[in-house]
């Protein structure tokens, strides 16, 4: 999508610059799909940056079932927790072939001298607050098949290329994967995935996993949500 960087773009704009002009001790990594880059539990000081592939981080709730925190692509920087305690709160899987660059946390603490990289971190972390914050939200106001509806606008947004046509995603997103995200079964995931597509919020087309129609989805959320 066209337009001005997102924060996540923009950390890592700063992080590659810097990483380059100061020759920083960063490592590159490859971690093959469905491998874990770490667990929840490990001990560890190091921020990652994606160079390519994608990742998710999960975490188990108290009955041992996964949910699905986030999901991280070409760019995006994860891990940054680990600016704040050196055990990690989720584990961190390859849903693809992954190329990272490992950031020592030690390094980044010194290189936030550089204002623009410390408001750049600032602005990152409250984007994702307010995400973190708006999944709870709709874990708590919306059934399962509006927060499919939901999710399926912020992936668009996050992964989509804007089209006349609607916004289409290229990447593939399991349906288990979706379940994880939403909170429900693979099944009820399938059911409602069928239903956007009768009602024309969504369509399949040839050479993208899906396209999504942002104003009628959304026109579907606000409807039932009474808005």
């Amino acid at each position: 999508m066209e337009g001005s960087p997102s924060n996540s773009d923009r950390l890592s704009q700063i992080l590659q610059r810097i990483v380059k002009e100061e020759a920083w001790p960063t490592s590159q990594c490859t971690v093959r799909r469905n491998a874990h880059v770490y667990n929840c539990g490990d001990t560890g000081a190091d921020l990652y940056l994606v160079e390519s592939g994608r990742v998710k981080t999960v975490t188990n709730s108290l009955g041992g079932k996964k949910c699905l925190l986030s999901i991280y692509s070409t760019g995006d920087v994860f891990g940054e927790l680990a600016l704040l305690t050196n055990t990690r709160e989720e584990t961190a899987a390859a849903m693809t072939p992954l190329v990272l660059r490992r950031i020592p946390v030690a390094r980044f603490r010194a290189a936030l001298a550089h204002d623009d990289l410390l408001e750049a971190l600032l602005k990152l972390l409250t984007v994702r607050l307010a995400e973190q914050q708006q999944v709870i939200t709709n874990l708590v106001t919306m059934d399962s098949e509006r927060r499919l509806a939901a999710t399926l606008l912020t992936l668009a947004n996050k992964f989509g290329t804007r089209q006349p046509r609607g916004i289409c995603i290229e990447e593939r997103i399991t349906q288990e994967e979706l379940s994880g995200m939403v909170g429900t079964t693979r099944s009820r995931v399938g059911l409602f995935l069928k239903r956007f597509s009768e009602a024309g919020l969504i369509r399949r087309e040839s050479g993208a996993y899906l396209v999504v129609d942002e104003s009628n989805l959304m026109q579907y959320l606000s409807v039932d949500l009474g808005v």
